[in-house]
């Protein structure tokens, strides 16, 4: 396992050599000047090219993508343009309330996702696999912003139950990680029935069922346990949205994480943050590809077998 592993890892390498192009590509054909920008609307042509030096945008351009990638492997991110503080130090600010708005938004919606799929799935055909799955495409076609905006109008400005922005306690996590992931939740549901079904039908499970053992067990040992091999992979796959695509949410409750963190950047033309975070995000799904192939060992023996 140890060996596949690291397999993997080195073999994730070219992905993020190819990422780190796209993203020293993308942010600098972003309409604007950051020179421009931090010398202020009445600075001189002078002064602008002083501060295209400074901020070292008076390079060949293969030149700032070596510095760029030499500082990333060093850990060196460079200074924020805006705030003139370490690129490191923004995003450490910034992380942790994101993960914890991640990490509750993600323990509901396993919950109520995995149950309501796998509930569907038992009842495949009846009124409770339609209901199901009518409130899981209701969960689907919501917009977070819309959801985001709704929550706040009911739980904060009539009911003054809940506070309307900002992360001070447990309190403020509940709207924010509800809206979060609900889109989700409803995805996990409908995905879950869908293995569970598929699952259901294959001739081992009737095989589990034709020898008298009891449903639980055929549910819980034998249909569960192979259903949860693709749905690893999407909850994974998600699992890395949420945690760097918190963006419309961070925004519509002024939650301060990295996807807000990342809209300031960009409206700020702020190329060192800019460039740390979206590496930040594709390092994040590098890592969770890898933790999904070793929960599939886990959960499969036989693809441990196979590894």
């Amino acid at each position: 396992m140890l060996a596949t592993f690291l397999r993997r890892l080195v073999s994730s390498l070219p992905v993020l050599v190819a990422v780190s192009l796209l993203i020293f590509a993308f942010v600098r054909v972003l309409p604007g000047d950051p020179a421009q920008l931090v010398a202020g609307p009445d600075a001189s042509e002078a002064e602008i090219e002083e501060m295209r030096g400074w901020l070292g945008l008076d390079q060949p351009i293969w030149r700032q993508y070596v510095i760029f990638v030499e500082n990333a492997v060093t850990g060196n991110l460079g200074n924020s343009i805006r705030t003139g503080q370490p690129v490191a130090d923004e995003i450490g600010k910034r992380l942790m309330p994101t993960v914890w708005l991640t990490l509750a938004s993600m323990s509901w919606t396993l919950v109520i996702g995995l149950v309501l799929g796998a509930y569907a799935g038992m009842k495949r055909g009846r009124w409770q696999d339609k209901l199901s799955m009518v409130v899981a495409v209701t969960g689907v076609s919501f917009p977070n912003f819309w959801l985001g905006l709704l929550l706040i109008n009911l739980f904060a400005v009539r009911l003054h139950l809940l506070p309307t922005s900002g992360f001070e306690d447990w309190r403020s996590l509940l709207m924010p990680s509800f809206t979060l992931g609900t889109g989700f939740a409803a995805i996990l549901a409908r995905f879950t029935r869908s293995a569970y079904v598929e699952v259901a039908s294959l001739d081992y499970v009737r095989t589990a069922r034709s020898k008298g053992l009891p449903e639980q067990r055929v549910v819980r040992r034998h249909i569960l346990r192979n259903a949860l091999i693709p749905v690893l992979t999407l909850t994974g796959l998600e699992f890395g949205n949420l945690l760097g695509g918190a963006i419309i949410v961070e925004t519509v409750f002024a939650w301060p994480g990295i996807g807000r963190l990342l809209v300031d950047a960009i409206a700020y033309r702020d190329y060192p943050v800019m460039q740390a975070l979206i590496l930040l995000f594709a390092v994040e799904f590098v890592l969770i590809n890898l933790i999904v192939d070793i929960l599939y060992g886990l959960v499969n023996p036989e693809v441990r077998l196979r590894g």
